[in-house]
């Protein structure tokens, strides 16, 4: 079994992580750049930064952020928020991202997937999906699930693919925030559809959660935030259990 990825989710406002932790030892629960130096020490694979803002100044904040967790962190991350052109990513990249993620811009505008994985190699270069099951399908939405879109969930997954994605990172608005499990049966379709790896994302509460995930939903990552960011899921503990139960993961 290829080794499964663990990836905290950090969603940043104005250069600050929005949602609450309660870490003891952090001198400041709301620094992105030390929560993930905690990340970082204590297990996590991999990253992601999400910045929600809404910002004309959103890339200068973002890129001096990434400067900063760069200089702290030495796991891959990645940056996604905002991003529409070859020269965000460009900026992004050079200060020490390893990735990035588009969404919205991808959807609007596929040919940004074509022109980003041509300039600097598809392993840069994660879509995220954020779909909602609407009578029988699932439908692609953006805004954060608010704004559904004529695209489904599979046929828009093949697209960008074939544009050129390294990597497709699929939220269920239906399971995120429930802590009831992750849709494994949307992503086990996904996997047999497609040949890049598979994050699955939205309704981790538990660590039976995780481990069905990579079984049952044959996600190549599992990403979360709360149930890190509150600690309720320490991920030293996360791993030893699925070692245990036959995950194959990095200890």
């Amino acid at each position: 079994m290829i080794t499964k990825r663990i990836i905290p989710c950090l969603d940043i406002k104005n250069g600050r992580t929005v949602k609450g932790t309660n870490f003891v030892n952090l001198r400041d629960a709301g620094d992105p750049v030390e929560l993930a130096k905690v990340y970082s020490d204590t297990g996590a694979d991999e990253l992601v930064f999400l910045d929600i803002s809404a910002t004309e100044e959103r890339r200068k904040t973002l890129s001096d952020l990434v400067l900063r967790v760069a200089s702290q962190v030495n796991i891959p991350f990645t940056v996604g928020g905002g991003i529409s052109s070859v020269e965000d990513v460009d900026i992004l990249l050079k200060n020490g991202a390893d990735k990035v993620s588009i969404n919205s811009s991808a959807v609007k505008r596929p040919e940004l997937i074509n022109e980003l994985s041509a300039k600097f190699g598809s392993q840069c270069v994660v879509v995220a999906i954020d779909a909602k099951y609407i009578d029988g399908e699932w439908i692609v939405h953006l805004v954060g699930g608010k704004v559904p879109t004529e695209r489904r969930l599979f046929d828009w997954a093949k697209e960008v693919e074939q544009r050129g994605a390294g990597e497709i990172l699929f939220t269920s608005m239906d399971h995120d925030g429930t802590k009831d499990g992750f849709a494994n049966v949307a992503l086990a379709q996904l996997s047999e559809e497609l040949n890049i790896p598979i994050i699955a994302s939205g309704g981790a509460g538990t660590i039976q959660h995780f481990k069905d995930t990579f079984t049952e939903g044959k996600a190549d990552a599992a990403l979360a935030a709360s149930v890190f960011h509150f600690g309720e899921i320490p991920i030293p503990v996360l791993k030893k259990e699925l070692k245990a139960q036959g995950i194959t993961v990095r200890i």
